[in-house]
This record gives C-alpha cells, structure tokens and sequence, in this order.
C-alpha cells in the first residue's frame, strides 16, 4: 500500500506528470538521457498529497472560496492562500507515509544533505512553465527536517503568486496536485541556467549560459549578476564575465548562506570557454530528447556537470515546421490583417484554403514564406518598397535579416522587376463605374453561393466548399479589382510624395480622401448612428439597452418587441445586422462569434451613440467630410497654378485626386466580400456540427473549431472523432494567447519587429507611423474588447489592432492610437475617411499608455506624447 506513495528517480517516466509532477517527469525522463547525470533521489507521488488533502475537511471550503475570488483582489489571495498553507502545513503525516519516505531515504543516506523540491502536476509544460510559483528548500540534512520541507513544499502549491497565476490562467485549484522531489545534493564550484534557444530574440540555433561561482540559487534570486557565455555551433562567439561579489554555500549542519567572494576571484570566469561548450552540447542532447529548446539548471562539481532541473522554454514563438533544413523568412499575416490573436485550426484551415499565397502555420498564427522574394534583387526592392509605405516596421525587420548578408540566399533576376511605377501608369480608367460593377459582380457571386449551399449537406457539403473556395480564389484575384484597389493606393502614395515635394505639405492624401464614396467600412460606422437615432426617443428602449448584458442574444431582440419603440428598434438592429451582421472583432477567423450571432456586442457602441451624438449625425458627418475634401482639393489646386509650370501641375494633382476618390473607397470592400462568404461558409459548417452532436459523435458543437477542414471532412464521413486531439487543440489554443506574434520571423526562430530609425519626434514620445493627418489632445481610452467600449466624446482611442469591425467606434472618438498598423490597412483607411488624427505601430502602446492618462496624438508627424496621470 505505502509503495504507490514513493517512486525512485530512476523509476519515473516523463509521461507520469499526474504522479510525479512536471518537474519530477522531467527529472525522470533526464535520468535516462545518456551522458546525462542527475543526482539520485526520489519522487513523493501526487497521492500523498491527495492524501494530506483528504485529512482536513476545512480545504474543501477553502478552495471554495479560491475558486471565487478575483485573481486581482490581492488581500483576498493573500489572506486565503495564508490560510491554506496553514491548514495544509498543520496536518500530522499519517505514520505509513512518513515510513515509505523514511525508507527511501534509507536506501539514499539518511543523514546526507538533500534538496526538497515542489513539483505540481501544472509545472513545467509545454505551455506553461510556472517557474517559481512553488517552494524549493536546499541543502536539507536529517529525516524530521526532510519530513518538515515536504509538508511546506506541499503547501507552497498554495502560495499567494500560485493562486494568482492559477487563477489568470482559468486553471482550476481542485486539478492541480503537489509531489515533491527528493535529491541528493550537488556542492558545486559553479552552477547556473543554460538555455538552449536565445530567450530574447528566440533564435534556436544560439544557447546562452548564465553561471555563477556557487549555488545557481545566487542567480535565480537576482543576488549576483552572472557571466553570460553565447554559444553558436560549438562556438563561444560572445561572453560578458560579471563581478561576482556573492555566492550562496550550503552549511555543514543544513541551509545555505551567502558568502562574500574574494577579491582576486570576483572577476574570473565561473566557467571556461571549453566547459560552456561541453555543457551546450549535453543541452543540445536534452533538447533533442525532450522536442523542444529547454531551460535546464545545471552544477558544475569536481567530477563534471549534473543537471538538477530541465524544463520547456515557454516564452518562444513557435516555428513554422517546413521539412526541409533550408533558411526561411516568413511575415505575418496577423499584422497584414490587423488581427493578431490566435486562431483556431478551422479558422486557419479555412483562410488557408481560401487566400492568394501558400500560408504556414504557427503559434495559432499566419505567416508567408517571403524568401524567394527576398532573393532576387529585383523583387526584393518591390518587397520592400510596398512593406516599407505599409509598416516600415516590417521593412526594418526584414533589412535585418538581409544585412547579415549570409542568411537569404541571393539569386539571380528572372526578369525585369522593381516596384510598380507610382501613379498615372496604372492601366484603368478612372471612371465610378467600374467600381459599381465589381460590388455588383461581388453580390452576385455571394446571392449564388447562398443559394446553392443550402441543398449540401454531409460530405457532399464539403466537395462542394472546396469548389466554392476556388470561386473564392478567384474573386480575390479578379484583374480588375485588383486594379482599382492598386489605383487607389497609387494615387494615394502619387499625391503624398508629389505634394510633399511641390507644397512642401506632409500626408495631403489624408483629407483629400475624407467622406470618399463606396466605403463599406465607413458606410457602417455611419449606418450605426443612423440606428442610435432610431432609439434616442424612447427611454423605455435605452433603460432596456443598459441592463442588457444579462439577457441571452438570441432573446434579446425578441425581448425589444414588448417596449414601447421596441419594434422600431428591432426593425433597424435587423436591418443593420441584415448589411453588417456577418462581421466581428478578429473576422478572419471563421469560427469567432459574429455579430449576428451576437448582436449584444453592439449594444455598448449604440448607446455611447445615443449618449454622444444629436440626431442626423451621420448625414452631417459625411457631408462635412466632403466639404472638407472639396475645399482642400481647391486650396491645393490654386497653390499648385501659382508654381513655376503650374498648370501641369494642377491639372496632374487634379487626375490624381479624382482617381483616389473614385477607388479608395473600394479599398474595403473586397474584405467585406470575403467576410460575407465566410458567414455563408460558418452557418453551413455549423449546421453539420449540430448533425454530429444529435448523432452522439461530438459533445459540443463548437468542438467543430478546434478540427481543420480536411479532419472535419473526415469525421462527417466517418462519424468518428479523436477527443483528446480536440482536448489537445484547446490546451494549445489557450496557451497561444500569452504569445506575442513577431512581425518577422526566421526559420532559426529569431523573432523580429523592427525598430523606427527617426529622431524627429521629442523626448518620451512614443514612435509610431503616421497615417491620418492632424494633432489631438485628450483622454485615453484604453480598450481591447470592442464590447466594454465606453467612450466619450473626445476621447482618443488606445488598443492594440483595429479590423473593420471597430468602424462603428471611429465615428465617437477624436484620434486613435494601435500597436499593430500600416498606411493602407483598414483602421488607418477609416481614420482619414472620419478625419480622425491617427498614429499607428505604436509598440505596447496599450501597456505604456494607461486608461484615462491625457495623451496628444501627432496624426501628421507619428508620435504620441503622454501629458499627465490618468484622473
């Protein structure tokens, strides 16, 4: 019976993580590493624990009450978790556990020296380190002391940093259980970290070893600076040697001390170049038994290194996985897109099989291959001439990677290249017409596929959407839509440089664009303050509108019909969602909630609407707009003739500013199409979902989401499903979110994003691309759910990217400011169309700026000064 509550070191498999804890699977699965060695000891299994937990009926209230605090009420954490390690560290040890444990010691030395360590059952995933969150004691001497630390390590799972990590992270308390590890301990001459992938910059094929004379607990603690050695294919290429001062010792009778390090050894190497090298390549072998780079804890004594811990390095952005050994530049899609999250394997199968270009997969995340591009000179200057107008972040990022010069293999021209010519060149007529056509062209091919999809059903469905996807793919690449989006940008770019040139005026394009016919994207934001105006009469509706967050979406417009002006309120939501309800937050992922699905996303931003704004706003707004770009077009045009040749002049500007008028506005509407397919695709996708959860094959049917494509088509045809995939996918997805997707990434997993190369902006600014013209001051709001938007107006809106769907707040706000951006992607488009000042690409603008602090935004120069405190 006591056997199951003791296991040997040598005993344990990696995959035992419920028994043993993470740390104690990992010290298992190093133990069986060849060439690897481990000092010996023993696990104290999760059913001890189980055990101590089992003794004191009281825990089960405690945890109770855990489970229902705020993770950021920190008093309440701390006065609970206090109470828990109480509890935990007060129950006796039943006598046949103390005895297997005292045995085990027995068989080790009971009166050596050993390090007593916590090893939970969610420690040291692949997903989530949780390093430090629980207790490590060391250098403990003698059977009573080793019996005390166990206990203590058990109730450190309930220290106040556990629970709050615990509770950010959704986990719940009740699934995660303690073991404790039991090892011998090493007295080193030098200890420290070795991490076999750079944790800075990500790059795979560079370790960096920290060490230190000692204890590696000096450096873990932060008490002593560490020599820092790079190693690169068997290489030292760079090292930093620290003043050591300090080093942490272990006492003869038990516990550890600091110590002062004499003078003449403060400054030497705690490692030579040899040694780091040998220690990489024992974590290069780690490393490759484990799948993955590791952060590993070593010692370095008389007769070698032993490793005393190894776990995943969580922190790194996944690499695309290609099959080959070759160099690979990717960018991100996300940032392209403006929608940076992660997405769920339907959502990324499906973009997959519906976009332009090859696309790879990582972190829950999109990039294209741009070596080839990169290769050829030709190409290479097109590239980064258009990334550079877009984002010169990425265009920094990918000069780099090319400055190395060793990296991107460089190839020969395949023909004549370069980047588009700027402006007239652009082979189509600047006529309103065309623009008509495709929006017809557009409805027409949707009003075709909805039609034909609701006949499919089963596998026959899915044959069909891959057809569908090839119309998809083909309206993407129409000709002519492709030129009258690049007609707009090329006029765009024509008339900034142009007039820069010739007026000496910066970002002219922005107000000659305000209020530009056909913008969907725009039309919606407006077409919201057309409905707020529908509602602003009745009270009884707005008082209804306010407490509406606790009523179910799908009651929730039925629940209008009983309230005077109710009807009239529902017909316009109807409506609004009839034209726009196939969009959302993140929209380039099929499978995120749309507002027709959840129309009380909106409810918020209609009433900042009937608050802020007086009746017939959206007409005024774009007429205002239109005036604005009329009289810019004449003071510019007027100017113009007074040059030297300035009737060419005037009469080019005057092409020019027609044909942006007339395809800007365009610009959106090619993502509204895709969106509207995607819509179309989703409610079909979901309809079967429904099928296979009435069959019994799947319990939820938003499991759906967590399969590709092809492994739904599978599971349709079959009717069988791999729950611990689904189970599996989820784990992964929710641990995506603590990434952050770099705007360029290398196949070495160097994660690049760029820096701005400026110094025109004053001290403390915040750098960002400028992309709608105009200096505002006011207060910032810092929003990153669209659905807890409470704007004022006059408030400067702060968040990290914006896609179509935010439009509808554009029109309550006086500047905006986003971490994620170019010059043509969707939120900088609609901040010149409303004339809002705008700076984008603006890094961790939503944790430098605080909500409420008073910010003046530079639309015209690109930067952000922070004017005082939040009030």
């Amino acid at each position: 019976m006591s056997d199951q509550y003791v296991l040997d070191l040598q005993e344990v498999a990696e995959t035992q993580a419920a028994v043993v804890g993470g740390k104690g699977a990992h010290l298992g699965g190093l133990s069986r590493i060849e060439g690897i060695r481990v000092p010996g000891g023993f696990c104290v299994t999760t059913d001890a624990f189980r055990r101590i937990m089992a003794e004191a009926p009281s825990i089960d209230d405690h945890l109770d009450q855990l489970s229902r605090v705020n993770p950021d009420d920190r008093e309440a954490i701390r006065t609970l978790s206090a109470r828990m390690r109480r509890t935990i560290e007060g129950i006796a040890m039943p006598g046949d556990l103390a005895a297997a444990i005292t045995r085990a010691l027995a068989r080790l030395g009971e009166q050596a020296a050993y390090a007593v360590r916590s090893s939970a059952t969610a420690e040291d995933l692949p997903t989530a380190s949780f390093a430090g969150q629980q207790d490590t004691y060391l250098n403990v001497v003698g059977p009573t002391a080793i019996l005390q630390h166990i206990s203590r390590c058990w109730a450190s799972l309930f220290t106040e940093r556990a629970v709050t990590y615990r509770r950010r992270g959704g986990i719940d308390h009740r699934t995660v259980h303690m073991a404790v590890v039991v090892q011998q301990m090493v007295f080193p001459y030098a200890a420290g970290i070795l991490f076999t992938a750079d944790p800075v910059t990500g790059n795979r094929k560079v370790a960096t070893v920290d060490a230190g004379f000692g204890l590696g607990e000096a450096l873990v603690s932060g008490l002593v600076n560490p020599d820092v050695f790079t190693v690169r294919q068997g290489e030292v290429v760079a090292k930093t040697i620290a003043a050591k001062q300090r080093a942490v010792h272990a006492l003869p009778a038990g516990g550890t001390r600091e110590v002062a390090i004499d003078s003449r050894r403060q400054e030497q190497p705690a490692l030579t170049d040899a040694q780091a090298v040998r220690l990489v390549e024992l974590g290069r072998r780690i490393e490759a038994h484990f799948g993955r780079p590791q952060d590993i804890e070593w010692c370095l004594a008389d007769d070698g290194f032993q490793i005393v811990q190894s776990r995943p390095i969580t922190t790194l952005f996944p690499i695309p996985e290609t099959g080959d050994q070759e160099n690979h530049v990717y960018l991100s899609v996300g940032h392209q897109q403006m929608m940076t999250d992660p997405m769920r394997p339907l959502g990324i199968s499906v973009w997959q099989l519906t976009a332009m270009a090859p696309m790879h997969e990582a972190g829950g995340r999109l990039f294209v291959d741009a070596t080839r591009r990169l290769a050829s000179p030709a190409s290479r200057a097109a590239l980064l001439d258009v990334v550079g107008r877009g984002d010169p972040l990425i265009r920094d990022a990918l000069e780099t990677v090319l400055e190395r010069g060793d990296f991107v293999p460089s190839l020969p021209d395949a023909g004549p290249g370069g980047p588009p010519a700027r402006g007239a060149s652009a082979p189509i007529a600047t006529d309103p017409a065309i623009v008509t056509e495709l929006i017809e062209r557009s409805r027409t091919s949707i009003a075709a596929l909805e039609r034909d999809i609701r006949t499919r059903t089963g596998p026959a469905l899915f044959d069909f959407l891959l057809e569908t996807f090839e119309e998809h793919k083909r309206v993407l690449t129409d000709p002519l839509s492709m030129q009258a989006i690049m007609a707009g940008m090329e006029a765009t770019w024509w008339l900034n440089d142009t007039l820069r040139e010739w007026l000496g005026e910066k970002n002219t394009a922005d107000t000659l664009t305000l209020s530009a016919p056909d913008n969907v994207t725009s039309e919606m934001g407006l077409a919201l303050l057309d409905v707020a105006d529908v509602i602003r009469p009745h009270p009884e509706v707005v008082a209804f509108l306010r407490g509406v967050e606790d009523i179910e979406d799908d009651a929730f417009l039925d629940e209008l019909a009983k309230l005077a002006g109710g009807t009239e309120t529902r017909d316009a939501i109807e409506s609004y969602l009839d034209r726009y309800g196939m969009r959302c937050v993140g929209e380039i992922d099929i499978t995120r909630p749309r507002w027709r699905e959840r129309p009380t996303t909106l409810v918020p931003v209609i009433l900042d609407n009937v608050r802020n704004f007086e009746p017939g706003a959206a007409e005024r707004r774009f007429e205002q707009g239109r005036q604005k770009a009329r009289q810019k077009e004449q003071d510019v045009l007027s100017r113009l003739r007074a040059l030297p040749d300035g009737d060419r002049k005037a009469d080019e500007t005057k092409r020019m500013i027609d044909r942006v008028r007339t395809f800007i506005g365009y610009r959106e509407y090619p993502k509204y199409g895709i969106i509207s397919r995607y819509f179309v695709y989703k409610r079909a996708l979901l309809a079967e979902a429904e099928r296979l959860v009435r069959a019994g094959v799947l319990p939820e049917q938003e499991d759906i989401f967590y399969l590709t494509f092809h492994e739904l088509h599978d599971v349709v045809r079959s009717h069988q499903v791999d729950g611990q995939l689904i189970q599996q996918r989820k784990d992964a997805f929710r641990s995506y979110h603590a990434l952050t997707p770099p705007r360029v990434l290398t196949s070495d997993g160097e994660a690049l994003t760029g820096a701005y190369r400026r110094d025109d902006a004053p001290a403390g600014a915040l750098i960002g691309l400028p992309v709608s013209a105009g200096t505002i001051e006011g207060r910032a709001r810092v929003i990153l759910d669209m659905a807890q938007a409470d704007l004022e107006a006059g408030d400067i809106l702060v968040t990290a990217f914006t896609d179509p769907s935010w439009s509808p707040l554009f029109v309550g706000i006086a500047g905006l400011v986003t971490e994620v951006g170019g010059l043509m992607t969707h939120g900088a488009v609609i901040a010149r169309e409303y004339g809002l000042p705008a700076v984008v690409g603006v890094e961790r603008a939503t944790r430098l700026i605080r909500d409420g602090q008073r910010i003046r935004v530079h639309g015209t120069d690109g930067y952000v000064e922070i004017l005082g405190l939040p009030r």
